[in-house]
């Protein structure tokens, strides 16, 4: 269901102690840092990655293996890649997540690089009708996207809301449905992002974002991408696509899926599925950090050099001080 405005904007959010967000591009390092704060502050993590919620995505999403974590992670494997999702379940799970943490006592860590989700987790933001799950809409042009294809929908888009198709790359049928259910609603994606910088925050919480010099990152991205493939990406997309992985409306744009998919259809090869991945990773990291960069909450540490215990120290100090 979708969140309440009226909780979401009128009711004090009182926690003990401030959550404090782990932010940044893909291959940052935010996963690493996050879990050594949690383990510094006793305190536990939260996912706000858009990909991460999703059962059998795995390798492809960066998801922290089971064996490799050290304090309890919130957040991973809340729903099968065919069913819908949305930043407002999102905000209510997250906000759910971070009452249970703080009424036990321990410190609440919100890790992610989906900016919306990390918005959504700590603003005073409202989210319209059509952003529930189920909505009629929604599934009416996801149709139109899985039958017409991508571009048609977005051409659909342009002849309605130009200013919002604009705003969204064709190939992004998720958010293009998501412009369509705000037109229904009686506004636009355009006007929702305009409107963003003046929401208000409600949760307490305080920011650290990763830097990472964008020569270097892609370096990251790259061997990242070749580890994943290394280590199995090409047989989770099979065995995804044999559990229906095709119904979804966003788990099968994910990328480094939908350029698998790609090359298991026999539209391109693996390796060069492997390229497309990289440059499509590049450009979504680099969208990262024009986002994260807008929020002036966030305060910076250049990961430049640096292992994850001087990021740790850094980070609890930048927070300390922000806090006192």
């Amino acid at each position: 269901m979708a969140a309440d405005p009226a909780r979401s904007t009128r009711e004090p959010f009182a926690l003990a102690s401030p959550v404090v967000c782990v932010v940044g591009p893909t291959a940052s390092g935010k996963t690493a840092l996050a879990q050594a704060l949690a383990l510094a502050l006793d305190g536990e993590v939260v996912s706000a990655d858009s990909m991460q919620i999703y059962r059998g995505m795995d390798i492809g999403t960066g998801k922290l293996a089971p064996n490799e974590r050290l304090v309890p992670h919130h957040g991973f494997d809340l729903v099968d890649p065919g069913e819908p999702y949305s930043a407002a379940l999102f905000q209510d799970y997250a906000r759910a997540c971070f009452r249970d943490i703080d009424a036990r006592g321990k410190r609440a860590v919100l890790c992610g690089g989906t900016g919306l989700y990390v918005r959504a987790a700590i603003d005073a933001y409202e989210f319209p009708q059509g952003e529930q799950v189920g909505n009629a809409v929604r599934e009416r042009y996801a149709r139109i996207a899985r039958e017409q294809g991508a571009r048609v929908l977005w051409e659909l888009l342009r002849e309605r809301d130009p200013r919002s198709a604009a705003i969204v790359p064709p190939a992004d049928v998720k958010r293009v449905v998501r412009a369509f259910e705000l037109l229904e609603d009686g506004t636009s994606l355009a006007e929702q992002r305009a409107k963003l910088a003046s929401i208000p925050q409600l949760v307490p919480a305080l920011f650290v974002g990763l830097a990472v010099d964008p020569a270097v990152l892609n370096e990251r991205i790259d061997a990242r991408v070749d580890a994943m493939l290394e280590t199995g990406l090409v047989d989770e997309v099979k065995r995804l696509l044999q559990s229906g992985f095709r119904r979804g409306v966003t788990a099968p744009q994910a990328i480094g899926y939908k350029e698998i998919v790609a090359a298991l259809d026999g539209e391109t090869t693996i390796e060069e599925a492997a390229e497309r991945i990289k440059t499509a990773t590049h450009r979504y990291a680099k969208r990262q950090r024009t986002w994260f960069r807008k929020d002036k909450r966030i305060q910076w540490i250049d990961v430049r050099d640096r292992d994850v215990e001087s990021l740790t120290d850094e980070a609890i100090e930048r927070t300390s001080s922000s806090n006192g």
